[in-house]
This record gives structure tokens, sequence and C-alpha cells, in this order.
């Protein structure tokens, strides 16, 4: 039975996807073997020992210790894509809402006082300051291809956009999907300064912290419009308030609101609304859980955000996962202490990302404790499981 600690209402989402008769979800538990949430954050909140997953249902983790679960050999899941539709509509409404200055003059509607002729009277007189423009024919910059900024890209080509991209790290898969009307920009600040409207589709991560600065603000055409769906972070917020105090900025229009930016008029903030859909969670959760369930019953390793992917069929009669740092030797040394106890290697899979690296070993028999901890104190090595045998098959 494995013990499942889920937070911020996860476990009416995830309870359809994790077999009853193996997983006992709980809202409190003193040793769980994985944890699952949402939005709480566990930066603050001490990690139990007997955790060996976390997952995050979602795509950002930066209410998750990585470094420090990377560390000790904890695989951290998330749900890449899992909610991209429900965050490329908003962004193409986000769009809209700055277009035709919609906000402002759904306010002043709503405002009005006097009867019909009165209001009538109002409305003529009072329209023409929220005039806006058309998308079809503007130029839209998409930061960002993966699997919410290629549906953006794709549905703005519908729109009749001229649609610029740019994403250094975009896979074949990625591209693939990409509407070949999508006209790659050469760099960021190319991107920037040919886009009348450029909506962010990045991680923030220690690389994109600030990542749209002062000097970046400034490449932009006089009166474009920006769209920030990533996080907050990933915009210099005093650089962002001067470009739109000073007219630089037409509109921004954010999923992340702070005191700052509620108070610019030419500013949109929703309350995080991007994901915020029964679809999104429910399609995040079972993403989630099956890597968790993977993980957990098989060791395999899909969609975690700081060790490699890592499938490998089962074979033999008893399978370890080792986590280690990317350091050489590792592999021979694990191999050593399994032949010293005599021990045959049925199978092996080892793969490494950046400082880490992950092992599945299948054994022809099952490793004795004594071997289990020399392993563990070989230099490199951060965790080591045996992977229960009892392995569903549907």
């Amino acid at each position: 039975m494995f013990h499942i600690l889920a937070h911020d209402g996860v476990a009416a989402d995830i309870l359809p996807w994790l077999p009853r008769e193996q997983y006992d979800v709980e809202q409190q538990s003193a040793r769980p073997d994985a944890i699952l949430l949402r939005s709480s954050d566990l930066r603050a909140a001490p990690i139990p020992k007997s955790v060996l997953a976390i997952g995050r249902a979602g795509s950002g983790v930066n209410n998750i210790p990585v470094d420090d679960c990377s560390r000790r050999g904890i695989p951290v899941f998330n749900a890449p894509g899992a909610n991209a539709n429900a965050v490329k509509e908003l962004t193409i409404a986000a769009i809209l809402l700055a277009s035709r200055n919609i906000v402002a003059a759904w306010d002043f509607a709503r405002n009005l006082k006097g009867d019909d002729a009165s209001v009538a009277k109002q409305v003529e007189s009072g329209k023409s300051q929220f005039d806006g423009f058309e998308l079809t024919g503007k130029k839209l910059g998409v930061l960002g291809l993966g699997a919410v900024g290629g549906q953006v890209a794709n549905a703005a080509i519908a729109f009749g956009m001229r649609v610029y991209g740019f994403d250094p790290s975009i896979g074949v898969d990625r591209a693939w999907k990409l509407s070949p009307e999508v006209i790659g920009a050469a760099s960021v600040d190319d991107l920037l300064s040919r886009a009348d409207i450029v909506t962010l589709h990045i991680p923030l991560d220690e690389h994109n912290a600030h990542f749209i600065d002062a000097s970046r603000l400034a490449l932009m055409n006089r009166g474009a419009t920006l769209i920030n769906f990533s996080r907050a972070g990933v915009i210099d917020e005093a650089a962002l308030c001067a470009a739109l105090d000073s007219g630089a900025l037409r509109a921004y229009v954010t999923d992340f609101p702070t005191r700052a930016i509620i108070d610019r008029p030419r500013a949109i903030a929703l309350p995080h609304l991007g994901a915020a859909t029964a679809e999104a969670e429910a399609s995040c959760a079972s993403s989630v859980a099956d890597s968790i369930i993977d993980f957990l019953e098989n060791g395999e390793i899909r969609n975690s955000v700081n060790f490699p992917r890592v499938i490998l069929p089962r074979a033999g009669r008893s399978r370890l996962a080792i986590a280690n740092r990317n350091i050489p030797g590792v592999v021979s040394r694990i191999s050593s202490a399994l032949a010293a106890a005599n021990l045959n290697i049925e199978n092996l899979l080892n793969k490494s990302r950046d400082e880490y690296a992950y092992t599945l070993v299948d054994l022809d028999a099952e490793a004795p404790i004594e071997t289990l901890d020399v392993i563990r104190r070989l230099d490199g090595i951060l965790s080591v499981r045996v992977v229960p045998k009892s392995v569903r098959t549907d």
C-alpha cells in the first residue's frame, strides 16, 4: 500500500486515477510515499524522509524546493501540457480584452447613470475613448513555443495575425505541431522589435527572472501590448510600470496581480485563472497520477523536472531504482557491488540530466540488505530503492 499526501483539494481529482487497493490518499500523513499538490508552498515546509516523489498537478514548480529534492534523490513530477488548452484559450481572450479595451469599456457602461435616453447619450459621447484595433494583419510575437505557446501561435494564425515565434529549446515534436505559417524570429530581441503584441510562455527559473527588463521593453514598438501568463517574476515590474505610465506600452495583461499592476489603468490583472477550468484540473491530475504510478510501481520516470526520463521494461526477479550525482564511475561501482554479492544483472538503464542521473537495474535475485547498504555508501549515490514486485499489468 502506497500512502499519498494530497494538498489543495487534489485528492478529489486524483482518486479516480489511483487504485484504492494500492493507494491510500490522505490529507495528513506522517510517512507519505509521495506528495501531490497544486499551489501549496513546500519551500518552507519539512519534507518527510519517507517521501519518494512529489507531483505537481500543473506545469510550474516554483512552489517546490526542487534543488533540495534533487540532492535527496526525489523526482519532482509535473503535468506539462495538461492545462495547455485552458491557458491558450485565456491568452487569446487576453489579447481580445486588450485590443478592444473591453475591460475599461465594460466598467464605463456598467457605471452609467440615468434613464435609457440619458444612457444612450452618454454611450454615444463616451464610446470613442475605447476605440481599439482588429487582430487581422497585426503582428504577434510568441516567446516560448512549448505546449501553450505553440497552441497560441496556431490559434492566432486562424485570426489572420502574422505570427513570429522564438524558442531556442523547441523540440522536434513541438516544431511539427506548429503551423507552417509561424515565422521563426532570429532572437528574443528580433521578436520584440517586430511585434504589435507579445505574449510570454516561458518558465520562471534562475535564467528567466526579470527576463523582460527595461532594455527589452525599449525594443518593443511604441504602443505595443504585452501579455504575461508565464509568471510575474519573468518581468521587471518597475520597468514595466514605467513603460505603461509613459505610454510606451499600450496595455499589459497578466494572470498575476500585484498592487502596482492593479493600480495601473493600462493594465488588466486576472486572479491566476490560466488553468482554472474543471477540464484542466482533471487533465493535470490524471497526468501526474500516471507519473507517480509509474515511478512508485516500476521505478520509471516520466515528466520529471529534475531527473531524466527513464523507461525500462521489467526483467529478472528484482528491480533497484538508484538516483545519483552525474559523476564518472558510478554505474561501474554499482555493478561491482552487485557482482560481489553474486547477483547477475538482467537489464540496466542509466540516464543523466545535468548534475543528476538515474539508474534502473533488474537482477536475477533479491539484493541482500548488506549489498544495498554498500551501494548507498558509494560516492555520489543519493537514494536506493527496491521497487516492489507487485506490479499491475492493466
